[in-house]
């Protein structure tokens, strides 16, 4: 039974959404504007992809992208045999399928991006022989929580290894926690392809909440580790397309502005006058209401701000990025929180009565 104090819920439940009033997340409106034009690419609509769920192909010298457009993988065909990078869930046995719509050779090697499942969650498929290649951490991890279809790599490295195999060269790097800790840069010089999982998706302004990432200051540390590698290709670990480097730009570029509506955000809404006003405006027994509230406010300046500026070209960023309008919000979110918890104060309160304002 409801409190009386509280507002009865009322339900939408549809095939395609379940939704509640007042205090659950509203649907998204069918006033949204389209993706921009082109981001849906011609295999999206192929009789192929319609009929088996997957698109394989090869970006140069034997590097081959992979994608469910929702999730991405890649392999290498060397002559020894294949190098294949993660294993999402949602191709599964259609990572097999691509491998051996190019060529007859075996899987060797494996190598995980990260940890998470929802891009090695199929890594069993693979079978018990080949060699899993991973960052330290990732293995420590996957020990802490074990997974049959997640498999222990077999070999692991702290900083830098590179990877020869069959006459192909992929560098695996590590730079510190970012998406979340392990999580490494793949780059195969030859081929000029680079693979970063979760950091960026080309084509979109990725999944909310900067991709689910832990540490934010890393992840934004690591779009500009992305931009030192010279490549002509990257695979991102999601969405419709593989990149470019002039993609990956626009994406980098998106996630600033983000940063900027976000600085401006924390300056003006988390300063301790600001930020009494708002949480107190409810009542002193409603804080939680007034939190969000004052989180909320944060937020919806950091939204405008992105929406309504401008960008490098003349455009707004609905028209070059898909989702810009239904995910910027939760990005907008998180990266200032991660202002507030994760980079430099500015000051902090004095002590004795009516102190100078504060950032909180």
């Amino acid at each position: 039974m409801c409190q009386s104090s509280q507002i009865p819920i009322s339900v939408e439940e549809t095939p395609s959404f379940y939704g509640i009033d007042h205090y659950g997340f509203p649907r998204a409106g069918a006033d949204d504007p389209l993706d921009p034009a082109g981001y849906y690419p011609p295999y999206f609509q192929s009789e192929h992809f319609q009929k088996y769920g997957y698109h394989v192909e090869e970006l140069r010298g034997g590097f081959y992208w992979v994608t469910s457009a929702g999730y991405d993988a890649a392999f290498v065909v060397t002559e020894e045999g294949v190098v294949a990078i993660d294993a999402p869930p949602t191709l599964g046995e259609n990572m097999l399928a691509a491998i051996e719509d190019v060529t007859d050779r075996p899987v060797t090697h494996v190598i995980y991006s990260h940890w998470h499942a929802d891009h090695i969650g199929a890594a069993s498929v693979f079978g018990p022989d080949v060699e899993i290649v991973a960052h330290r951490i990732t293995k420590e991890l996957l020990e802490r929580f074990p997974d049959p279809k997640r498999p222990l790599p077999t070999r692991t490295f702290d900083d830098e290894l590179v990877l020869e195999v069959g006459g192909v060269s992929l560098q695996l790097s590590y730079k510190g926690e970012n998406h979340c800790p392990g999580n490494i840069f793949i780059y195969a010089p030859q081929q000029k392809v680079l693979t970063a999982v979760d950091i960026v998706s080309p084509g979109s302004v990725t999944f909310m909440h900067c991709d689910a990432s832990q540490n934010i200051t890393g992840w934004y540390e690591a779009q500009s580790q992305i931009l030192e590698y010279d490549f002509d290709y990257f695979v991102g670990g999601h969405h419709m397309h593989y990149g470019t480097y002039e993609q990956v730009k626009l994406c980098v570029e998106y996630f600033s502005d983000v940063l900027e509506g976000a600085t401006a955000a924390v300056e003006r809404f988390s300063r301790s006058d600001a930020l009494a006003d708002i949480v107190t405006g409810t009542g002193w027994n409603r804080i939680f209401v007034g939190t969000e509230n004052w989180i909320s406010s944060m937020a919806n300046y950091t939204t405008r701000h992105v929406l309504e500026k401008e960008t490098s070209d003349g455009r707004l960023w609905w028209e070059r990025l898909a989702g810009a309008t239904t995910q910027t919000k939760y990005h907008a979110y998180t990266v200032l929180e991660s202002i507030r918890l994760e980079r430099p104060r500015p000051d902090y309160r004095l002590r004795g009565e009516n102190p100078p304002v504060f950032l909180t």
